[in-house]
């Protein structure tokens, strides 16, 4: 009785602790929006998320400049790009307010993707010079200009490439290249399955799938089954008429970027020592609810997959160079095209958001700087 009392208490204890640390982090989460600053030097306009919520939140704010230090370039930029990311940051779910602050985001920058001209470069940089033209990935890249270290993720933009089409790339290119090539082994001759094959990610994972020498099969709505099969799909499936888990036909590599079947069907149509790629928790037309069960569905799977003869990976995608640089170069080649499907001003950040949280983007979304 007495250890019971003892472990009550203990509990109790820890409950309060627990409960009191969490009303001092959420009062005591903040960010620069909140504190007075003094008019910018050298002013620029930025796109900020100060609060958490709608694509309401954002804000076109006049912030200063960077500078660049010894190794990074200064950046112009001329377009960007929006992935489901960043609406999902914005919405402050369990998970960005856990990691990013419980009232107010931490970080108020917005946007990764980008493309723009170089305009500095600091005095270790020998790679790149003013005047280059180039694209790559950096928190708060939603902003007149931005500093990047160069031996990190930035790459020059083929000649071929618009700097719409360039900024498309980074996020959603090297996201299907990670997990084709390196999650999913993907083999020349095998039979390749994209459940999403419309969106962001899915466009470019279906032109890279055939690049390796894959029979491609895209899963699509009826309104993006031509598309698909424009940018190299061997076949096409509309899932508003059929259920591909319950054809006959069975797949080397499931690349899943929706997440919306359970762990047995996805099984079913894959080989006995086939893999299932699960990529990211749900797309941008996903709410709390229905990411939270994604989630869970991919926990369940990654259990059991050591039990049974094919493979389940989950894998969250890392932006690198090397990958930015071969994405580049299959694109100067004319092996890779970016899908865009509306282009806004960075002005209209917020009606951008909202469109691509509708769920139905066929390609990028991308804006352009005022």
């Amino acid at each position: 009785m007495k250890l019971k009392r003892i472990l009550k208490w203990s509990a109790g204890t820890l409950l309060l602790v627990l409960f009191a640390w969490l009303q001092v982090a959420y009062w005591t989460s903040t960010n620069e929006c909140d504190r007075p600053a003094a008019a910018p030097t050298n002013p620029m306009k930025a796109v900020r998320n100060c609060e958490y919520g709608s694509p309401d939140m954002l804000r076109l704010d006049v912030v200063e400049r960077p500078v660049p230090d010894d190794d990074q370039i200064l950046v112009k930029v001329r377009a960007n790009s929006i992935n489901a990311a960043d609406g999902h940051g914005l919405r402050g779910g369990f998970l960005p307010r856990l990691f990013g602050g419980l009232r107010k985001p931490k970080d108020t920058r917005f946007g990764i993707d980008y493309a723009g001209t170089v305009e500095a470069v600091g005095r270790n940089v020998t790679q790149f010079k003013p005047g280059d033209e180039v694209f790559g990935a950096k928190n708060g890249a939603m902003s007149g200009y931005l500093c990047a270290r160069a031996d990190r993720g930035v790459v020059l933009k083929p000649a071929n490439l618009s700097f719409e089409q360039a900024a498309a790339v980074p996020v959603a290119a090297i996201t299907a290249l990670q997990g084709l090539r390196d999650k999913g082994k993907i083999q020349a001759g095998q039979k390749v399955l994209i459940n999403g094959a419309s969106g962001g990610v899915g466009t470019f994972a279906v032109q890279i799938a055939k690049v390796f020498g894959a029979e491609v099969t895209g899963v699509c709505s009826t309104r993006n089954l031509e598309m698909v099969r424009s940018i190299g799909a061997d076949h096409v499936i509309d899932y508003t008429k059929e259920d591909f888990t319950k054809g006959a036909q069975r797949y080397d590599l499931l690349f899943d970027l929706v997440g919306n079947h359970s762990f047995s069907e996805r099984r079913r149509v894959l080989q006995p020592k086939g893999i299932c790629v699960l990529a990211g928790v749900g797309g941008s037309g996903s709410n709390e609810g229905q990411m939270g069960r994604r989630l869970l569905g991919i926990l369940r799977a990654l259990a059991a997959s050591p039990f049974v003869s094919q493979r389940f990976v989950f894998y969250i995608a890392q932006i690198n160079k090397p990958d930015l640089q071969l994405l580049s170069d299959l694109m100067e080649s004319g092996k890779i095209t970016p899908v865009i499907d509306r282009q806004y001003k960075v002005s209209e950040a917020r009606e951008a958001l909202r469109y691509l949280e509708q769920g139905h983007a066929r390609g990028k979304v991308v804006l352009t700087a005022d």
